[in-house]
């Protein structure tokens, strides 16, 4: 399954990323987990050294490689330079599995508390002025767009945030998306910013309440997003020690936080995986992106590279590339 957290800066929704790797991986789950957030602070969350975290392979600056790779032998598709983010996969195409001994995987992740981390990189001075942060998470929807998790496979993508997500369609990837609010007004401002803008695009979005201090912020919560709100976490003292760079095991936290990230899991496994509507929605899409701008800029008509008869899914593995 895809996993999305997202919500307002400062939320808490890196360490709630972390804290949900760490307890799937505990639970013997594989599990990628991708920060796609242009602060990139999940590595740390996840227990690595600054300069370790600093150091990881960003996608963001591996595009060509990326595109190069995915692209296969699908005749589609006349060049790696000819894929952008919304580039959906057809016969030919190479596909990722989570675990997969496969080129990609091996340049672009690393092991990091039992998951595999890939990072898209931070945004750079020399991005500055001249290149948004979405060229570089377009590496992450166009990974998506190729991947096909299996059964008790998760992957776990800390997005920007607020609502930058919206500006591509990466908001789309997942199969649950995880909105991490505050008992705020400004915290649940986010939430009705996605309900809005994801209404027409069936998006199963839930709502995680954070740094929760007693049934007063339940309610508000509650008052404020309704039915959505899934579950509630408070102000953990193991979680701040972690924070301030503390050794820190899933274990340290207490029996409510574990038994809010079991439920976090539970609802993401009761959830029914439809492979025909993320492939739906992905050309969807990409046909959007080549009329708005893309066929101009690459310079062919990018919605020839749309396979109507494919559908990615377990049974398009068969085909594949080596």
């Amino acid at each position: 399954m895809k996993i999305a957290f997202v919500g307002k800066g400062g939320s808490g929704k890196t360490t709630l990323s972390s804290l949900f790797v760490r307890h799937l991986v505990a639970a013997g789950a594989p599990v990628i987990a991708i920060d796609a957030d242009i602060n990139q602070h999940l590595g740390v969350a996840l227990g690595m050294e600054d300069d370790e975290a600093a150091a990881l392979p960003a996608m963001g600056e591996h595009l060509l490689e990326l595109k190069a790779y995915l692209r296969g032998d699908n005749t589609r598709i006349s060049s790696p330079g000819s894929m952008v983010k919304t580039t959906p996969p057809g016969p030919g195409s190479r596909l990722l599995r989570v675990g997969a001994d496969d080129p990609l995987h091996s340049r672009l992740s690393a092991d990091v508390a039992g998951a595999k981390l890939m990072v898209t990189g931070l945004f750079t001075e020399e991005d500055l002025g001249v290149a948004c942060y979405h060229s570089k998470t377009g590496a992450v929807e166009l990974y998506l767009n190729h991947l096909v998790d299996g059964p008790g496979e998760y992957v776990v993508v800390d997005c920007t945030a607020g609502a930058e997500s919206f500006a591509s369609g990466m908001f789309t990837r997942f199969d649950l998306t995880f909105l991490v609010a505050e008992p705020t007004r400004k915290g649940v401002a986010v939430y009705r910013q996605w309900v809005d803008y994801a209404a027409d695009y069936d998006v199963t979005l839930k709502v995680v309440g954070n740094k929760v201090h007693g049934p007063d912020d339940v309610a508000f919560l509650r008052e404020h997003v309704g039915e959505a709100l899934l579950c509630c976490l408070g102000q953990s003292a193991a979680v701040r020690g972690m924070e301030q760079g503390r050794p820190f095991g899933i274990e340290d936290l207490d029996e409510g936080d574990r038994a809010a990230l079991a439920t976090l899991q539970a609802a993401v496994d009761g959830e029914r995986k439809d492979w025909e509507k993320f492939t739906r929605q992905a050309v969807e899409f990409h046909v959007k992106n080549a009329r708005a701008w893309a066929n101009a800029a690459i310079g062919e008509d990018l919605e020839a590279q749309v396979d109507p008869d494919f559908v990615l899914g377990p049974a398009s593995l068969t085909a594949r590339p080596s």
